[in-house]
């Protein structure tokens, strides 16, 4: 062989010669271990968190691929066709050192030089958001370098939350958009100018000749999605998309021809290609012409005003943009959207591994959104959140087969299991209001969907089962139990968790060792009686329809104790002594409860749920009459 041959011709040549040779061979093979050290060391590397967060997990390790567009086929296996390359000058985590001083302004300007420092095999990813954002913002990055994805960058749209990530060692850069520091409501004036300002930095990013992955603060990566998404060399544009009726099985991509939703551009992959930034142009002057004009209608105006025919016969790959540009429609299945994620799990009946969740299809703004991803684990607080100083109460919801499985699934018997819950999430309330604790929602049972817009149940062709767990925002109003309310007016304040919080392995062992169970009991039956005495079992008995002294000099015993646990919260607690109190704590919970939407041929559809049904006689789910009958319960 030939490099047998020069090997020996190396020998033959003298020691002088083979000891420069083997000097040479091993000087490259140490420099390129150095090389691939720093390239991967930094990418979970967390220790300079301020949070105790969990570390990646083997399957998630298994999903790390090479990042690069440019792979090589050899035989049926594609293998990077070069070793990644990157320019970091900080592992991500890394915070400064302390006693620094934070850099001039300058340094943040968005420049093709600092975008380069993070490219990696010419791909950055890329979000952006404002200080009201600032969590969502960390549990994003901290998806991605768990992931071992470090090619990364943060948009500030405000300096307080571009401080803030520089402070905690997050690659950040100035949008220059002097946002102020709250939540922009969907629809405002500011919603549409972060949109614009989206585009602005799609094109500039282009301009710099680097591939992008964008996606909303919302979006949480549950796997890498680069290996997914290089699966398709030849497309220009790779989008998510609002589709709930299924078009594929498996994890191809949606079949264009099915698909009747908008593209949904809180996630996009791009390629610079003439086609992409050509596109991006007409698209920024569509939205700089019209400042009312939503950037997502703008998009699907240009992308879809001629679509078709298909790129090949087997990509799934579609011309658009008047047959200029290779379009991708992301399954729905696996780049989840709020209800295909949550509502429908399609993901799990498909048996697929979903890449992202998309907090879309929501309700109750953007506290809506946070209690989601708490609910599926994938939201990440800081200690504090999972050890209250209070401690936490929580009950077992047993719900009577007859509520959840017998009969049709209609309006009237979705609300009659709907309002038996909520009777239980009324007391609870109560409970740990009274006892300054922190209450875990029980989780919440649906038969049926609940949308902006009327239909019969559940939309013909999802895969929406019945009944289904569905998220707490489908019948309480997140967002105002989330919101701090006048406590002269509205009693104080309830902290509350998500159903699934002790199943979070974020919540310290001492707080799931520390655990009273609470069997409720009738009085006078054995063993039922006022005690802060546990049985054999260790439990709690406690007497039902028990008043406020009762529960005060019972469970005064029992304040370091972290969870007290009722068997149920049927008929516990008769109400508070304080008739003010008690007046003022109802003042509050009503307002705790959302709608249902939307009946069909009625005009208005919806009907408003009420914390306190039972105590109304003759009372059915109606939607208001007339315009004028329309406001809620309260």
């Amino acid at each position: 062989m030939v490099w047998r041959k020069q090997c020996q011709e190396i020998a033959n040549s003298g020691p002088v010669f083979l000891t420069v040779y083997v000097t040479v061979v091993v000087g490259i093979l140490l420099s390129s271990f150095y090389v691939l050290s720093a390239i991967y060391s930094s990418g979970g590397s967390s220790g300079a968190s301020s949070w105790s967060l969990p570390p990646a997990s083997n399957s998630q390790l298994r999903d790390q691929a090479p990042n690069s567009s440019q792979l090589t086929a050899v035989g049926q296996v594609l293998v990077p066709a070069s070793l990644p390359e990157t320019k970091l000058k900080r592992p991500i985590w890394q915070a400064p050192s302390s006693g620094s001083e934070m850099p001039p302004p300058k340094t943040f300007q968005l420049t093709k030089e600092l975008v380069e420092q993070r490219v990696r095999d010419n791909i950055i990813i890329v979000t952006f958001g404002n200080y009201a954002y600032m969590d969502f913002i960390l549990t994003w990055v901290k998806h991605l370098t768990d992931f071992g994805l470090n090619n990364l960058l943060v948009g500030a749209m405000d300096t307080k939350v571009m401080e803030a990530l520089y402070w905690k060692g997050i690659p950040v850069f100035d949008m220059g958009s002097h946002i102020s520091f709250v939540d922009a409501g969907w629809g405002t004036p500011k919603f549409h100018k972060i949109g614009r300002e989206k585009i602005i930095l799609l094109d500039t990013i282009l301009a710099f000749g680097y591939e992008l992955l964008m996606c909303d603060t919302d979006v949480v990566w549950l796997k890498n999605p680069l290996p997914y998404l290089l699966r398709f060399p030849e497309a220009d544009v790779l989008t998510s998309t609002d589709q709930l009726v299924p078009t594929v099985t498996d994890d191809r991509l949606e079949n264009w021809q099915q698909v009747g939703a908008s593209s949904n551009i809180g996630i996009f992959f791009w390629r610079a290609t003439d086609s992409a930034k050509n596109f991006t142009e007409e698209w920024k002057d569509m939205l700089i012409a019209n400042d009312k004009l939503w950037d997502q209608t703008a998009f699907n105006q240009l992308m879809w005003r001629q679509l078709g025919p298909s790129v090949d016969e087997d990509s799934g790959l579609v011309y658009a943009y008047d047959g200029k540009l290779k379009l991708g429609l992301l399954p729905a299945s696996i780049f989840c959207s709020g209800h295909t994620y949550f509502v429908q799990a399609i993901y799990k009946q498909l048996r697929l591994e979903p890449y992202a969740i998309h907090a879309t299809f929501q309700y109750a703004g953007t506290e809506g959104k946070r209690h989601r991803l708490r609910e599926a684990m994938v939201f990440y607080d800081p200690p504090e959140y999972y050890d209250s100083s209070g401690g936490f109460l929580t009950f077992k919801s047993s719900i009577p087969k007859e509520l959840l499985l017998d009969g049709k699934h209609n309006i009237e018997t979705h609300f009659s299991l709907i309002n038996y819950q909520l009777k239980q999430i009324r007391t609870a309330l109560a409970i740990a209001s009274l006892l300054n604790r922190t209450l875990v929602m029980p989780p919440l049972w649906c038969r049926l969907d609940r949308l902006w817009y009327p239909h019969p149940g559940v939309l013909p062709g999802t895969m929406t089962r019945q009944p289904f767990l569905c998220p707490l925002d489908h019948a309480l109003e997140v967002n105002v139990m989330s919101n701090e309310l006048p406590e002269d007016e509205f009693g104080p304040g309830i902290n509350f968790r998500e159903y699934s919080f002790f199943d979070n392995p974020s919540v310290p062992r001492h707080v799931k060792e520390s655990w009273l169970d609470v069997e409720l009991c009738q009085e006078g039956s054995q063993n039922c009686y006022v005690s802060n005495s546990t049985s054999r079992s260790g439990a709690l008995k406690f007497p039902k329809r028990s008043n406020e002294e009762m529960f005060k000099a019972v469970f005064s015993s029992f304040k370091d104790v972290k969870v007290i646990q009722f068997s149920s919260m049927q008929d516990a607690f008769l109400g508070f002594s304080d008739k003010a109190r008690e007046e003022r704590f109802r003042k509050r919970v009503k307002r705790y409860a959302a709608l249902w939407c939307c009946v069909q041929n009625h005009i208005p559809g919806h009907i408003y749920y009420d914390m306190y049904w039972d105590e109304k006689p003759g009372w059915k789910p109606v939607p208001p009459q007339t315009r004028e009958d329309d406001y809620p319960p309260w």
